[in-house]
């Protein structure tokens, strides 16, 4: 279950000046440049006039209902069909801002082009593919908002160039054999929480040309260590003593839950670390299952409550490397960051690592949903800890 918290603010946005090797991000508008994860700055848009965004996760997804047959794959689709998530999404400035400015200034590659919208959703993406020039644009979604994507194309005047279909990208025929592009949203909180991946890769397959461009075809997911006692106070340990009662099991369950929200910059404690880089145009299905080791290095003395992941997102095909990161020190996103806390609170120093590793892997009943294991361990002077601990994304 993905919960959220309303009382973290992100601190604002600074440089952070380290060693560590950065990616550059660059706007061809502007000539800006971002910093790629590290905790590094925040993404470059051509509109300078963004705001943070502080909206909520979408609806949790249900498990088997027996009444009406739906798994939570089905809950997941019907879930897009709120207006409230559209609008969300769309005023994530950093999501949809980033893709316009990929598609609008790098026309080149879209000009004349047959392009694959795979999620459609309100159908933004394929209208952007549209105006920069694409000779059509066939945009796939399977929830109710399909019927509204097609009445807000024709409403626009694109229905000669895009096409929205209805239908699992799995289930429906192409009226053509190939396309030259595929621009998708697939990325799930935690990157691959209720992602489309399997499904970008299965279209991929199907129906890309031998030399053909996904956008954005690369993603990169990392770790850092947080200091987070507030809350963890507030919402975990509350359950020791409720009015006088031991209810410690739901704290048990509570801790397995990871928590999707946007973290403070001053709360960083230690360096990040990459897990795993994602190479779309490369990857088969069952890649989004692995194990990675970490090493995250205190940066200053303090105490860790909880490990926080994140992902960057770039588009290597256009002319100037172009992305986004959902860091901690970048601009808030609808994705947030996904805060993973732990059952001991660690004393740590500066110059201390905390080392371990993370295995991630599609839970088996469900593959939208990520079961999570996490061991780590701490030799440190003022303590020693080493552990495994579980989690499950639902």
């Amino acid at each position: 279950m993905v919960r959220r918290k309303n009382n973290h603010v992100s601190g604002t946005n600074q440089s952070f000046s380290n060693s560590q090797q950065h990616s550059r991000f660059e706007d061809a508008d502007e000539d800006l440049t971002t910093e790629s994860s590290n905790l590094q700055n925040s993404v470059v848009l051509s509109d300078k006039a963004m705001e943070d965004d502080s909206t909520c996760v979408p609806d949790d997804v249900s498990f088997m209902d027996a009444d009406d047959g739906k798994t939570s794959a089905d809950y997941y689709f019907d879930s897009y069909s709120h207006f409230g998530i559209h609008e969300e999404m769309l005023k994530d400035v950093v999501r949809t801002k980033t893709y316009q400015n990929v598609i609008y200034q790098n026309k080149f590659l879209f000009k004349d082009k047959v392009v694959l919208d795979v999620g459609a959703g309100t159908g933004i993406l394929s209208l952007f593919c549209a105006k920069a020039g694409a000779a059509h644009v066939y945009a796939v979604e399977c929830s109710h908002m399909a019927d509204m994507a097609k009445e807000i194309v024709e409403t626009n005047g694109f229905s000669n160039v895009v096409t929205v279909l209805k239908g699992k990208i799995e289930e429906i025929d192409l009226p053509i054999a190939k396309v030259d592009i595929i621009v998708s949203e697939w990325m799930g909180y935690f990157l691959l929480f209720e992602n489309m991946l399997n499904t970008v890769l299965y279209a991929r397959d199907k129906w890309l040309v031998n030399d053909g461009v996904i956008l954005p075809d690369k993603a990169s997911l990392y770790l850092t260590a947080i200091e987070d006692a507030d809350y963890k106070e507030d919402k975990i340990e509350f359950w020791n003593n409720v009015y006088g009662f031991n209810m410690s099991c739901i704290k048990r369950q509570a801790m397995m839950e990871p928590l999707v929200d946007t973290v403070g910059q001053n709360q960083i404690v230690t360096n990040c670390q990459l897990l795993k880089t994602m190479d779309i145009s490369k990857m088969v299905p069952g890649d989004a299952s692995f194990t990675a080791p970490f090493k995250l290095v205190a940066e200053r003395d303090d105490y860790i409550h909880a490990l926080v992941a994140y992902f960057d997102v770039s588009f290597t095909k256009c002319h100037k490397l172009m992305g986004f990161s959902t860091g901690p020190k970048s601009r808030s996103t609808h994705w947030k960051q996904t805060v993973l806390y732990l059952e001991d609170v660690l004393t740590i120093c500066e110059g201390e690592a905390l080392t371990g590793s993370m295995t991630v892997a599609p839970n088996k009943k469900n593959p939208r949903d990520v079961d999570i294991m996490l061991q780590y361990s701490l030799n440190g002077r003022r303590c020693t800890a080493s552990k495994s601990q579980q989690y499950k994304m639902r």
